[in-house]
Formats: C-alpha cells, structure tokens, sequence
C-alpha cells in the first residue's frame, strides 16, 4: 500500500547536499579559527609562566634546567605539542609580546606558524611591519617566508627613513588600515622570474612583464590591478606613451609605470612627473589621490 509521498526530485537532493555541505565546511572553519585563537592565547600564557619562574630564578642555567624537565613531563602527558623546541618558541612569544591586549589582537587573525616566524625577526620595527601586514593583506604563512626572503621590508621606501617616521606609518596601518605609498613601493624590484637574457629591449621588457602579470602584479605589492599598456597622452600636440599604468585599490590611486635599460637619468624624473600632471588633470577621478610614478631601470644607480 502507498502511503502517498513521492521521493524528492534529484535536482532538490543535490541543492539540499549542497547546501549541508556549506554548513558543515563553515562550521569548520569556524572551529578551526577558535581552536586557533585558543591555542595561540594557551602558549602565550604557558610561555608567560615559565618567563616568571625563569626570570625569577635570574639565572640563565635554570631555564636551561626547567624547559627540558617541563617537556618531558608535559610530553608524556599532553603529546608532542609541548616538546623542548615548543616551550622554547612559547617562552620567545611572551617575550616579543608581553601584553595580553596584543596577544588577543594577533591571535585572531594570525596561525601559530605566523607567529612562530614573526617572533624570531629580532628587528621591532621590521617585525610591526610583517605583523600589519600580515593582518592587513591576509598573508598565508608562506606568503609571509616569501616576502621574507626577498626582503621586502628593505626594500620599501619607509625602510631608509627614520624610526620616528616608520613608527608612525605602522600606527596609522594598525589603527586605520591605512597603507601609505612609502609602504608598498621598493627600490629594487626584484624581476628575475622574467627569464630575461642580458642583452633585451624596452619593448622585451614589457612584453616580459605581461606575460608574466600575476607575478609582477605580487612583486609590485598590496593592491595593484592592471589598466593599460602603452596609454596614450597627447602634451602640447605632441604624442607620449605610458609604459604601463596601473591603480591601486589600496593607496587610492593611478600608478604608471615607465620603462628603462641602463642607469636612471634626470631627464627620466621630468618625463615621468610630465605624465603624472596630465594624468592627475585628465584622468583622476573624484575622491582619488594624486597619480603615482615608477621608474623601472635595468641599472643599479638609483633616484634621489
């Protein structure tokens, strides 16, 4: 006998499958940040314990003591996590982070590997600015060994200006989020992965550096997308060619991008600022900042 029901269409099975599917890889994702964030706070507090005893035993040989008895007890109890090595990264968290407000900040958008890799950058300010840009960019651990490996933070403008200086465009990034040109922009860009041979032309360059766009658009920084190649400007009845223009979503704003071989010249700095007049004249939008220039050299002297 009938009871009378007909079996769900295929069609709806698959949305309902689907849609059981999305709360379940939410619901861990959700987790995952929570056991995370409860992880992260767990060893900075461990961390912060054996500081004190260490601290307050003053003398260096009881830590080296304490944090081999304390492992092998804990391992026996609570399993490789709070190995010797561990304890050692734990203790140098609480050192580099010695408030409970910053761990709390850091700990809910950064992984214990993020922090694992900051905390050993022995440079303050240099560690503030892969931690902001970490939380700002949403860095993955590996962009982060990456960026760190090319030197990033050398290589940004704000790095050769005074700390007082540095410390400020950090806070204004922490409080506000905002990225300043002085911290996305580099000397030098790093364009190896362009395969060029030594001898090339301007026009290999760019053919170059389209062809490989993602890995310029990385190597450029935070922000950037690609508007046009060989933009057209007419000054004073006379045709001119930007290289290559792009925007930042970031700083607000146009970037063009002129390219040369050999060293930086001056009559480089007034051709490129020509193009930045007519560029802020002609195609600024409202509430945009002025455009910014880049000179790309295939020579080591650089602008001052």
């Amino acid at each position: 006998m009938s009871s009378g029901k007909k079996p769900a269409p295929a069609a709806a099975q698959q949305r309902l499958l689907g849609d059981i599917r999305q709360l379940i890889e939410q619901s861990r994702r959700q987790l995952a940040r929570t056991v995370n964030s409860a992880l992260t706070m767990l060893y900075w507090h461990i961390g912060q314990r054996i500081r004190r005893e260490v601290l307050q035993g003053d003398r260096a040989a009881y830590g080296e003591q304490i944090v081999p008895a304390l492992a092998g007890q804990l391992q026996a109890e609570y399993g490789r996590g709070f190995s010797v090595k561990n304890l050692r990264h734990m203790l140098r968290f609480a050192e580099v982070f010695p408030t409970e407000e910053i761990v709390s900040a850091v700990r809910r958008q950064l992984s214990w590997t993020h922090i694992k890799t900051l905390i050993y950058i022995e440079d303050p300010l240099k560690r503030d600015f892969y931690l902001q840009m970490c939380q700002q960019e949403r860095w993955s651990t590996r962009t982060l060994q990456e960026r760190l490996d090319s030197m990033l933070f050398e290589r940004t403008a704000l790095s050769q200006q005074p700390d007082q200086l540095l410390n400020r465009e950090l806070a204004a990034l922490r409080d506000n989020g905002d990225l300043s040109p002085a911290l996305v922009l580099k000397d030098p860009y790093v364009l190896d992965f362009l395969g060029l041979r030594d001898r090339y032309l301007e026009k290999d360059l760019e053919d170059a550096i389209l062809r490989e766009l993602e890995l310029f658009l990385l190597e450029l920084g935070a922000g950037f997308t690609f508007v046009a190649r060989q933009k057209r400007i007419q000054i004073d009845n006379d045709d001119f060619y930007i290289d290559l223009l792009f925007y930042n979503r970031r700083l607000k704003r146009l970037v063009a991008i002129d390219l040369k071989l050999g060293d930086f010249k001056a009559a480089d700095k007034g051709q490129m600022e020509l193009y930045l007049r007519w560029l802020a004249r002609h195609e600024r939008e409202q509430g945009e900042e002025p455009p910014l220039g880049i000179i790309l050299c295939s020579g080591k002297r650089k602008s001052r």
